[in-house]
């Protein structure tokens, strides 16, 4: 048994104001949009339930693959500003990594500023903290292609 701690920050600029940000992650359709899992994968579940005390599932595998599950409480939000989260991530049901997560989005010149910042225990050598902040990045490149091809709301 062994446990990695690792923490990271990833910074992003988007073309949107910080309220329409902020909606991709609070509103369920929006957000379903740009996170959930691919719809050819197996075993799939998703509910959001945003506000504090709420949290999300977000589950599936490509076929005949493992599932992996993400699960989440939400601590604390301010709308358009802020929201901190815990989640868990597991492959077929075993624990692969505890996370704490703060989103801040601030208005910048041109349009937001997410800055992701992320403190986790990854456990038995499942899951790798490099490749976990890679796989950020890539979502939220994807958060950034979504608000993109958004028309303003």
């Amino acid at each position: 048994m062994s446990i990695v701690h690792a923490d990271f920050t990833i910074e992003r600029q988007y073309d949107c104001t910080p309220a329409q940000a902020f909606s991709a992650f609070a509103d369920p359709e929006l957000k379903g949009r740009w996170f959930a899992v691919p719809a050819d994968w197996e075993n799939r579940a998703w509910e959001l339930d945003f506000r504090v005390g709420g949290g999300e599932l977000n589950r599936g595998a490509p076929p005949g693959r493992p599932v992996h599950t993400f699960r989440s409480r939400y601590h604390d939000i301010v709308p358009d500003e802020r929201i901190v989260f815990a989640y868990d991530l597991l492959v077929d049901d075993r624990l692969m990594s505890v996370s704490l997560t703060t989103v801040e989005l601030s208005p910048v010149e041109g349009g937001t500023r997410l800055l992701f910042t992320e403190q986790g225990a990854f456990f038995d050598g499942l899951d790798d903290p490099a490749e976990r902040e890679h796989g950020t990045g890539l979502l939220l490149d994807a958060l950034g292609d979504f608000l993109a091809a958004e028309p303003a709301r």
